[in-house]
């Protein structure tokens, strides 16, 4: 009988999964440091204490730019701002998740987005959540995200949530130039907020892009 539950230990470690490659919770151990909690770091709930912050992190971001839109009557909030706000918090040394790529990205998602409503004539036409959707609507969205990724390339700013605010303007949803720039300052506000925290978590977090650091000479 021993034997018999040996060999299916056996057979069930055989059968198991490497371990998942996740995300290190470089924001919230740089601000336990900061803070003087180093107990934390590498603490058994640490993943907890990372979605605490995270909790926390979003509903005052979305909160505070909730509170402007309404204030103002301005769409502060959008859909693509939640991947960027991901990107900021939790890849913050990534390139795309620079004050540069997350700015430039979004102003060419914008500017496409914009262009090929005015290229299909659709400025003043009924979103695509509230009319059918047409010939000129689909070459609308289609050529807004052809045109977004080229640039993004072009421009050397690759954000991939401006590849969701591209489609919320071709498609209608936000049309006014006016509140196409009310978007482009909401990105600014929660690029400073992401400076801030990031470099108060003591991360390498830069203040506009990331460069090569020159070789080292012998």
């Amino acid at each position: 009988m021993l034997e018999w539950v040996n060999k299916m230990a056996l057979k069930r470690a055989s059968r198991s999964q490497p371990p998942l490659i996740v995300h290190s919770p470089e924001v919230t151990r740089g601000l336990a440091r900061r803070f003087g909690l180093i107990q934390l770091v590498g603490h058994p709930s640490e993943r907890l204490i990372w979605a605490a912050f995270t909790f926390v992190n979003s509903f005052l971001t979305i909160t505070i730019l909730a509170g402007l839109a309404m204030i103002v009557r301005a769409p502060f909030v959008f859909p693509s701002l939640g991947p960027t706000a991901f990107l900021f918090f939790f890849v913050p040394r990534s390139p795309a998740a620079t004050p540069r790529h997350a700015i430039y990205g979004h102003a060419i998602g914008l500017i496409c987005g914009y262009g090929s409503l005015w290229l299909l004539g659709l400025q003043h036409e009924p979103s695509a959540m509230l009319a059918a959707v047409d010939f000129r609507r689909v070459v609308a969205a289609a050529l807004s995200l052809a045109l977004t990724g080229v640039l993004m390339i072009v421009f050397k700013a690759v954000h991939p949530p401006a590849g969701a605010t591209t489609l919320i303007v071709s498609l209608g949803i936000v049309t006014t130039p006016w509140h196409l720039l009310t978007i482009e300052f909401a990105v600014a506000l929660l690029t400073l907020q992401a400076i801030l925290i990031n470099r108060h978590a003591g991360i390498d977090y830069p203040r506009w892009a990331l460069r090569e650091r020159p070789a080292a000479r012998d």
